[in-house]
């Protein structure tokens, strides 16, 4: 009768032994097809028969799981079980009697994605990592993908917006729509006009204003869009807006400095090169004409 308490006690501390090697031998499980999947790290010596006698898995099934892939020490073996696949008991953070909340969170379910980690899950639900693997029981960080986590959130923040439905009928809904400034055009004023003046008071806002009255010349340039009231100077700096007036047809245009000019037969002895567009809006009847000009320059210059 004591031989017998004997073998059944050594027979108990050998599968108490046998278990805890599996569970320490083991980096982790994942679900396929609904049933359990260990995964093993490979030791040195070990086989395909022995992991089938530390596993109770016959060996071809785990050279069929594995497509007869020839060991090396630390690959990842899957070893197929029939043991359905359940998720790990909960852990409870709290001693109070509500086990789902901790600290005003509450625990929700994350299903690991491709490339993720327990660092990247933990910090996308504000959780330390050693708390992520108490939560689910993890003894190591291997996951697998589809593998389901238990996680943490602030009970009052909600992981997915909210659809808010328009429960008004008859009510068209009001959808405001985003004010943008408008391009500034090109305006167009009469020499005559008593508002047509650029009026810069010297030294003020740092520019002192400029008038030059002299010879103006339209050209023709791949260089220049000749739809739009551009214009080339030698003083005004690239992005000035220059009014340029045509005292033969009192008629004024605002033209933006694009560069300056190089002097040449066409160029000689003007005092601003603009495009078509600009002349035309000028009235000008010749290539050459008469202009007067107002622009401003940074008091530096």
């Amino acid at each position: 009768m004591k031989l017998k308490k004997i073998l059944l006690i050594t027979f108990s501390i050998l599968s108490f032994s046998a278990s805890a090697t599996t569970m320490v031998d083991s980096v982790g499980v994942e679900n396929s097809a609904g049933k359990k999947v260990i995964l093993h790290k490979i030791e040195p010596k070990e086989t395909y028969y022995a992991l089938g006698r530390k596993y109770n898995v016959t060996p071809k099934a785990i050279m069929d799981f594995n497509s007869n892939a020839p060991l090396s020490i630390g690959q990842i073996i899957k070893i197929p079980t029939d043991r359905p696949f359940a998720e790990q008991k909960p852990v409870s953070f709290s001693s109070s009697s509500n086990t789902t909340q901790n600290n005003g969170k509450k625990e929700t379910t994350h299903v690991v994605q491709a490339k993720e980690t327990l660092y990247s899950i933990a910090s996308k639900y504000n959780m330390r990592v050693d708390d992520l693997k108490l939560l689910n029981n993890l003894k190591t960080s291997a996951l697998s993908i589809g593998q389901t986590l238990k996680v943490l959130v602030n009970d009052e923040v909600s992981l997915k917006p909210e659809v808010v439905k328009n429960t008004q009928t008859g009510k068209p809904e009001v959808v405001r729509e985003q004010i943008t400034k408008p391009e500034p055009k090109i305006k167009y004023l009469d020499s005559t006009d008593s508002n047509s003046g650029i009026e810069i008071p010297r030294n003020r806002y740092g520019i002192t204003e400029k008038n030059e009255k002299g010879i103006a010349v339209w050209i023709n340039d791949e260089n220049l869009d000749a739809t739009k009231s551009y214009a080339l100077h030698k003083l005004a700096p690239v992005g000035t807006i220059v009014k340029i007036t045509n005292p033969m047809t009192n008629r004024s245009v605002f033209a933006k400095v694009v560069g300056k000019y190089t002097e040449n037969e066409t160029t000689k002895d003007v005092i601003i090169v603009i495009t078509k567009a600009a002349s035309d809006a000028l009235g000008a009847l010749d290539k050459r004409f008469l202009v007067n000009i107002t622009y401003g320059l940074p008091n530096e210059q």
